[in-house]
């Protein structure tokens, strides 16, 4: 019961979080929009909600529901990797300034950004989401969430990482500094080819 309670408040922080981090995109949204900004693939965004939203509720009912067993192991595991995932997202977020949002937004003419955490990856913020996503559930033991959750993320992120590529390749610049960039995984975990990462 205790460690339900506290998995549960750790939850609420969660969610908490994203509330905060929606206000503070619809800051950069307006000053955006503001300078020019274009959107694109403005449908993906209600995807996004309903599996954010739905995976945040779905981790407490298994929990409840099903009785799920905390083991301190797989705890410390799985909180690890989320901590890993909320690293990468604020350092994206850092790295972007005010130009992080949930939305696609373009300012033509406007440079991609490839400072810090972008010099080693194209989608450090998404990398950041499959591991917050897979391994928050699994601190008590929610494995069907961080299952189901992690397959309807990547379907998401399927579509949202080929639209976000195709509008900020047309802005300009985005392959010319980014191309030879891996997506996901820095390079010490690919094997070395020496050729470009670059696919639409």
């Amino acid at each position: 019961m205790v460690t339900t309670f506290l998995f549960a408040a750790l939850v609420f922080f969660v969610a908490v979080q994203r509330l905060l981090e929606l206000r503070l995109s619809a800051r950069n949204e307006a000053k955006l929009r503001a300078r020019g900004a274009i959107e694109h693939a403005p449908e993906q965004l209600a995807w996004m909600r309903l599996v954010h939203g739905g995976w945040l509720l779905a981790m407490i009912a298994e929990v409840v529901i099903f009785d799920r067993f905390f083991h301190p192991w797989l705890a410390a595991i799985a909180l690890a990797f989320f901590l890993v995932g909320q690293a990468l997202r604020a350092a994206a977020m850092s790295a972007l300034g005010d130009r992080w949002n949930v939305r696609i937004l373009t300012v033509p003419g406007a440079a991609p950004v490839a400072r810090g955490i972008f010099r080693h990856l194209r989608h450090p913020n998404y990398l950041g989401v499959i591991l917050e996503i897979a391994a928050l559930p699994l601190v008590h033991g929610a494995f069907l969430t961080s299952i189901v959750f992690s397959a309807l993320n990547a379907l998401v992120l399927w579509k949202r990482v080929r639209a976000e590529e195709r509008a900020l390749e047309a802005s300009g610049g985005y392959v010319a500094k980014l191309g030879n960039k891996p997506r996901f995984l820095p390079r010490p975990f690919r094997a070395k080819t020496g050729e470009r990462t670059w696919t639409t």
